[in-house]
């Protein structure tokens, strides 16, 4: 497969380098409430800086309906500033006047631009907007990974017209997928949980075939349960899926599916609901389950202690709630405490190892759920592909 280029491969001194970074963090009353992926973006923002660039970054943030202010990348970018210990500017607008503005009058600061969605161009890949944002560069870097599932103007489009490379956090999620997808030591433990059996069948069907053993909590186990014949009381099971996730169950690879034999049935979904532990064959009629049981964390665990390589998306109950937070606080364990090359992804996934102060002990936690999905789906992004196809073109030099 052909290398992707990197920022090691040019030369930036000088130069304006946009930087297409994953900003797309949660506000609760105007402010940041988690640094996770603004932390991650640093590193290649200061590595540019050093290499003597001046920097413009962009982002989405959120899916606002037109410019609005409640998305506005101000206290994003203010906070990115005070992490990175650099100053920062936030332009006017996107890719207009304000942008301009901000960017010819750059001296050491950062600039950050307003929110990508504001422009009605970017979902589409806009020509003009791409036009628009490679004029106020010289150089364009890739670094979202959470977003190079998506072929919009400041992914795709921009790369398409300036010297292009991939920053250091695209490289490592793209080596970390990349080794969980070739030839991944063995045993290899796959966890998936969440919501929507829908979300992720098609990530069960390509992985299957190349794990030892899938382990399936969180909510979607409940539709795979039903298709395997048992009652679920009020679980979420999603009806129009039950024939597809019993043709999976029913092929060759099918065995490697492991299903939870027990779980926390409640009441109702609420976090003081009464909950008990009972059998996946023994559901309540009336109960709505919102974790796997012990006797399930237990096994998961004792397989994923056993593993080489591990891949985590989902949790596996309502783990905000304590009452149903201990399956996934024992997966967590189990693969913080495990030798395998482990990669988490998934937002909730992540949230939970950060909770109990476990991010440091997995191989490779990343920043985009979504992406890494459909990277195991599909092989490739699209906004990793036009980095590829921009490899071996000449690279950025002073006065170019």
């Amino acid at each position: 497969m052909k290398p992707l280029p990197s920022i090691a491969d040019a030369e930036y001194d000088g130069r304006t380098v946009l930087v297409r970074s994953d900003l797309n963090v949660p506000l609760r009353s105007g402010a940041v409430e988690d640094d996770f992926r603004l932390e991650a973006a640093l590193p290649t923002i200061r590595a540019l800086r050093a290499a003597g660039a001046r920097v413009v970054v962009c982002s989405h943030l959120g899916r606002p309906k037109g410019i609005d202010p409640a998305f506005s990348m101000r206290p994003v970018g203010e906070r990115l500033g005070v992490l990175g210990g650099f100053p920062v500017t936030i332009a006017a607008d996107v890719a207009g006047a304000g942008a301009s503005a901000a960017v010819a009058a750059q001296g050491d600061e950062v600039v950050v631009l307003e929110n990508t969605r504001f422009e009605p161009g970017e979902t589409a890949n806009d020509p003009d907007l791409s036009d628009r944002l490679a004029a106020l560069a010289d150089a364009f870097v890739m670094d979202a990974f959470g977003s190079a599932h998506r072929a919009h103007s400041s992914t795709v489009g921009v790369a398409e017209r300036l010297p292009s490379a991939a920053g250091p956090l695209l490289l490592a999620e793209v080596e970390a997928f990349e080794k969980i997808l070739g030839s991944p030591d063995r045993p290899y433990v796959v966890v998936l949980g969440g919501a929507k059996v829908s979300d992720k069948l098609g990530v069960i069907r390509a992985l299957l075939p190349k794990v030892d053993v899938m382990l399936v909590g969180g909510a979607m186990c409940f539709t795979l349960l039903a298709a395997e014949g048992f009652a679920v009381g009020r679980s979420l099971v999603e009806e129009d899926m039950l024939d597809s996730a019993a043709a999976v169950l029913a092929s060759s690879d099918g065995s490697r599916l492991t299903l939870p034999t027990d779980l926390v049935a409640a009441d109702r979904m609420a976090a003081d609901a009464r909950h008990r532990v009972v059998a996946a064959a023994s559901i309540p009629g009336e109960s709505v389950c919102l974790d796997i049981g012990p006797e399930t964390a237990e096994r998961f665990s004792a397989m994923l202690d056993g593993a080489d390589t591990v891949f985590w998306n989902g949790p596996m109950g309502v783990f905000e709630w304590e009452p149903f937070a201990a399956g996934t606080r024992r997966v967590a364990q189990a693969i913080a405490g495990s030798s395998a090359y482990s990669v988490v992804g998934g937002g909730d996934s992540v949230a939970a190892l950060r909770a109990m102060a476990l991010d440091g002990k997995v191989s490779h936690l990343s920043t985009g759920g979504g992406a890494g999905l459909e990277l195991i789906e599909q092989g490739s992004l699209p906004g990793i592909e036009v980095l590829r196809a921009r490899s071996g073109r000449p690279a950025p030099a002073p006065g170019s």
